[in-house]
């Protein structure tokens, strides 16, 4: 009964539900925030959606900059340059909108705004993050606009050091946004690529969190409500970006991995990191490329489990088998490649990505203990496309 403990954290407040994005002036003044900056990838700071958001806040008398020099996997640099356009702007609160990249670069400016540390000195590691100045955090709004990295209601960023190609996780427990606006009619334009790639990063979250040791009851029990959510919704979505019930659930199937997945992720992050660093690919579609070989690698540990799940969500076959079939006509349905060479990783990088991927933080939460011998076995099986693991 001894290990019957943890520590505990679960989200902060979410405003969920078509329409709501309305309330973004009403978030800011409840925060405080009288001129907020708003982070956002380029892509999005055209679109009408954020124009609109801003007009909406400038009529609620709340001037709002729009700040979106940040990479699809956010660097250093983009950091840095929010960090000046914050100050410059003189603003008192941030809006972190759009997918990973803008929930991830707007997080990551509103801890450094006040620090005088270096961010790769809060890397999740060890007891970094008792080195960040808490109170020097101003106040942080989300607004996701896909569905799948959750990291609206994540206590960390994974951002990318461009001089060592290391992605790391950034963390403190203030990271976390104060009020969440889960509006799923932002999402409802997505292209059918995206979404798959992003509702499959979702079913990575859901999946390692719950297939990591340890004893955390409620992120089990979230992460298998979110595992239902994207096997009964997530093809929907992908069919048609206008069902906006889909688009609902797997907002919420997002959110839920986010918030489970502080248990632990596993082996298809830690891969996956390394991998989007060095050769750029996206995050979502990268760990729906590794999950099958990092699921055989895992199945002496996970095998039971695996066929609980299966029964909850519905399969047919209520087995590790009928998840792993699961997992694979998935990635068939959504053109998903096979193998980690047709995302573009060269055998020549390799080992580096073994090294990376033992050294990365999601390495501790996989079930099965993995050094850098089995990372490039994974990985090497994943090359060639063999599931004989």
């Amino acid at each position: 009964m001894t290990d019957l403990v943890g520590n505990w954290h679960y989200p902060t407040a979410m405003r969920f539900g078509i329409g709501r994005i309305s309330e973004l002036a009403d978030s800011c003044r409840e925060l405080g925030m009288k001129r907020p900056l708003l982070v956002t990838d380029p892509g999005l700071a055209g679109l009408p959606m954020v124009k609109e958001a801003v007009a909406a806040n400038e009529a609620a008398g709340i001037p709002t900059d729009v700040f979106s020099d940040i990479k699809p996997n956010p660097i250093g640099q983009n950091i840095s340059a929010g960090v000046e356009a914050y100050k410059a702007g003189g603003h008192d609160g941030v809006i972190a909108f759009g997918g990973g990249s803008g929930l991830d670069a707007g997080k990551a400016v509103a801890l450094m705004v006040g620090q005088t540390l270096p961010i790769w000195d809060f890397e999740d590691v060890g007891d970094n993050w008792t080195r960040v100045n808490a109170d020097a955090v101003p106040p942080i709004i989300a607004v996701p606009t896909t569905s799948g990295t959750g990291s609206e209601v994540g206590r960390a960023s994974v951002i990318t050091n461009e001089e060592t190609h290391n992605k790391l996780i950034i963390f403190h427990p203030t990271m976390v946004p104060s009020i969440v606006i889960c509006d799923p009619a932002l999402v409802a334009g997505l292209p059918a690529h995206i979404t798959a790639a992003t509702g499959m990063d979702a079913l990575a979250h859901c999946l390692e969190a719950y297939s990591a040791p340890g004893y955390h009851p409620m992120a089990e029990g979230v992460a298998v409500e979110g595992l239902r959510l994207i096997h009964d919704w997530l093809p929907k979505a992908v069919k048609d970006g206008s069902d906006l019930e889909a688009r609902s659930h797997m907002m919420a199937a997002a959110a839920m991995g986010a918030t489970a997945f502080q248990k632990g992720l596993g082996a298809v992050h830690s891969l996956s990191h390394p991998v989007g660093a060095i050769f750029d690919t996206h995050h979502g579609l990268t760990n729906a490329v590794f999950m099958p070989y990092v699921m055989m690698f895992n199945r002496p540990a996970i095998d039971e489990k695996m066929g609980r799940v299966a029964s909850f969500i519905g399969l047919a076959d209520a087995s590790f088998d009928g998840m792993l079939d699961w997992v694979m006509d998935l990635r068939a349905e959504f053109n998903v490649p096979h193998t980690a060479a047709e995302l573009g990783v060269t055998e020549d990088r390799m080992d580096e990505v073994a090294e990376k991927a033992e050294a990365d933080p999601s390495t501790g939460g996989n079930p099965v203990k993995a050094g850098k011998a089995e990372m490039y076995k994974i990985l090497a099986a994943s090359m060639e496309g063999s599931l004989d693991l």
